[in-house]
């Protein structure tokens, strides 16, 4: 029979064998994708401030990412912990989820500090010029991180609640919502805290708290003698701080090439939806894997797609429509709102070229971030998001500047 036919016949299994998980997952995924159209709207409508900042938009993936990370992690665990029969929900900060919870403020606040301070050193390392001070990001990274925080926080524990209650697949719901909710809600986030800059006595003083309140979280939960919330912020702070670094790497990739943007705002408006929906794609696969992995139906292999063939195919039938219509919607809502565009061909081939490439970084870093961190005895659910959704910002915006480059849309 020939190849082709095989696949169309596996993913018609694995659609039969699940039809309520698949389309819960790709239904998440078209609301993230169109969530994230409103996030890139954001920053495309905002370039102004981002003239006005310079380096702020260094900080931008890091710090939307950084929500998907710590809550899609939280997501992940919970999906776990609903396989294995654990979760409950309780206010009490002992349980399970209440050390989940914790943990996930915990490192929203300290991780949102150390980004500021990575944000100014990477910008003076690679040598951008009249960026705004150490206080000025601090203040952006850890107001803009708590108010997001909130918000993101409570869509989390919602969307558990709900897999609960329907009998959805957490794993595949929890990434593309959550990641999308970050994104969604930390630009606007950041854009309010951009009020508090640059404003004599005002700024140094936020600064200091904030410092104050991101270094005291972290310390808190590091003396902890509750199990879970140790182990969480032991685990989760290396792997976030590489997270944040590479992110941030990703954001001065895009601020370099911000001239180009300024060309064509509606590529502008493509980058968040572009981002989210590659880090939710390998965050899927991760997730599923690091559910297999528990609960003992995965061995650790070094053959991708002989042990989870069936996940990457889905992984790729998804990305195919998710793609086309973030191509099409990004030209539409840019058109809506004034933003010049080089054209619906262009934006869909562009999205459509660049997301097959992000897709398959996607696939093999979910994979091996998962496999990787759960050989070295460390639990894949807190490492595999932050791996996969880090590593897609910087290697799915290197996706989309290459074809833009290509395509000549500069």
């Amino acid at each position: 029979m020939p190849r082709n036919f095989r696949l169309v016949r596996r993913f018609r299994a694995l659609v039969r064998a699940d039809p309520a998980g698949v389309r819960a997952g790709f239904v998440a995924l078209l609301i993230s994708s169109g969530g994230d159209l409103l996030a890139g709207l954001t920053l495309g409508s905002i370039t102004g401030t981002l003239e006005a900042l310079p380096g702020l938009l260094v900080l931008v993936p890091a710090a939307i990412g950084m929500r998907g990370n710590i809550f899609g992690a939280l997501g992940s665990r919970l999906g776990t912990s609903i396989h294995a029969g654990t979760f409950r929900l309780s206010r009490r900060r002992d349980t399970i989820v209440g050390q989940n919870l914790y943990a996930s403020v915990a490192l929203s606040i300290s991780i949102s500090l150390a980004l500021a301070f990575l944000a100014k050193a990477i910008c003076v390392g690679f040598g951008l010029e009249n960026t705004i001070s150490v206080a000025d990001f601090v203040v952006i990274s850890v107001i803009g991180g708590v108010l997001s925080s909130i918000v993101v926080l409570g869509i989390t524990l919602g969307v558990a609640a709900l897999s609960v209650r329907r009998g959805w697949d957490l794993d595949n719901v929890a990434a593309p919502i959550v990641t999308a909710a970050g994104d969604m809600v930390t630009l606007p986030a950041l854009f309010l805290a951009t009020f508090l800059v640059q404003v004599p006595f005002v700024t140094p003083i936020v600064a200091i708290i904030c410092t104050i309140a991101g270094v005291g979280a972290l310390a808190i939960a590091l003396r902890s003698k509750l199990p879970v919330l140790h182990r969480i912020i032991r685990e989760s702070v290396p792997i976030l701080l590489i997270a944040g670094t590479v992110d941030i790497v990703a954001g001065l990739t895009i601020e370099k090439r911000f001239e180009s943007f300024l060309v064509y705002p509606a590529l502008l408006v493509l980058v968040p939806p572009f981002l989210e929906d590659s880090g939710s794609l390998g965050g899927i696969l991760s997730a599923r894997i690091a559910t297999k992995l528990h609960l003992g139906t995965l061995e650790p292999s070094r053959r991708p797609l002989r042990a989870v063939g069936d996940d990457v195919l889905l992984i790729y039938a998804y990305a195919v429509p998710v793609f086309l219509l973030l191509g099409i919607s990004a030209d539409i809502v840019s058109a809506v709102v004034g933003l010049k565009s080089p054209g619906a061909l262009d934006m869909i081939a562009l999205s459509m070229i660049a997301g097959l490439i992000a897709t398959t970084f996607a696939v093999v870093v979910g994979y091996y971030g998962a496999i990787v961190s759960y050989r070295m005895g460390l639990d894949p659910d807190s490492h595999g998001i932050p791996i996969v959704t880090s590593s897609l910002d910087l290697l799915g915006a290197l996706s989309l500047i290459l074809v833009i480059v290509a395509m000549g849309l500069t």
